[in-house]
């Protein structure tokens, strides 16, 4: 175990924090399928005006603040439903858990299968460790720093881009798509969970991503860890790479894929692909 150089004692491996999410992310995922489907009263509201809540966020973010926080008490936290405990602290620990309890909320109070519950471990700005448990899919990804991605057992790779690379895209970054990729695409459909959608170009589904403006640090921390270590990149437009858990949450234009598929976008590929 690594030491904690602000309290002398040790810090947890890298692979118990991975077995601990990977545990509290299996019965967080329990938690929101209760409610999948009519199960439960979903009690949905607006946040903001914007965006969803429903009684299953709620209650599956419940469960994540309080079960990893008493095993970690000296972690930080952020999470999309209960943002932040204590900004101070998660600026300052020596790890973090970043977690959306789920990620692809407008799918799952439609009934549509494709959700997640997302966590990750932080320490600085980067993710050492990302669970995405999907039970409506019955798939489950997982990531450690160099340990590799997972997939239900199977490791992740990223290939050699299809001849025809498929892309998921918005309908308006067409013209830009036509230009990065002369001898064609494919682009796929809207995937509401932006997690998910991240995944699919880890275990190879999708050769790229385009993510648009204002994600933020809940829904990509998992999910970038397992992009990387299957030898993906996420980036802003610029081809810089994201960092997490800063002062500011809110993402730019992002894009995701293996570094030939990137460097085909780079500086062809705009915010104009949004509208």
């Amino acid at each position: 175990m690594t030491e904690n150089s602000t309290s002398g004692e040790a810090r947890p491996t890298i692979e118990q924090d991975l077995a601990l999410i990977r545990d509290a992310a299996e019965k967080a995922g329990q938690i929101a399928l209760s409610y999948f489907r009519g199960h439960h009263d979903m009690d949905v509201r607006m946040k903001d005006g914007r965006s969803p809540v429903s009684a299953g966020d709620l209650a599956a973010d419940s469960y994540l603040r309080e079960t990893l926080l008493a095993a970690r008490p000296d972690y930080g936290w952020l999470s999309e439903e209960s943002v932040d405990v204590s900004r101070t602290k998660r600026l300052t620990a020596p790890r973090s858990f970043i977690v959306d309890p789920i990620d692809g909320t407008r799918a799952f109070i439609d009934g549509r299968d494709i959700w997640c519950v997302s966590i990750g471990v932080v320490e600085g700005h980067v993710p050492i460790a990302g669970v995405l448990e999907c039970p409506a899919l019955k798939t489950r990804y997982w990531a450690s720093a160099g340990g590799g991605a997972w997939k239900d057992g199977d490791r992740l790779t990223v290939s050699t881009p299809r001849p025809r690379p498929v892309v998921a895209a918005p309908a308006k970054a067409g013209p830009q798509l036509d230009l990065a990729f002369p001898a064609g695409y494919e682009r796929h459909g809207h995937i509401p969970s932006l997690a998910y959608r991240l995944a699919m170009v880890a275990d190879g589904s999708l050769d790229a991503t385009l993510v648009k403006p204002r994600a933020h640090d809940w829904d990509i921390a998992a999910a970038m860890l397992i992009l990387a270590e299957a030898g993906a990149r996420l980036t802003d437009f610029d081809g810089v790479d994201v960092r997490l858990n800063e002062d500011d949450v809110v993402k730019p234009e992002m894009m995701a894929g293996p570094t030939g598929m990137l460097g085909a976008m780079f500086g062809v590929v705009t915010a104009q692909a949004f509208g």
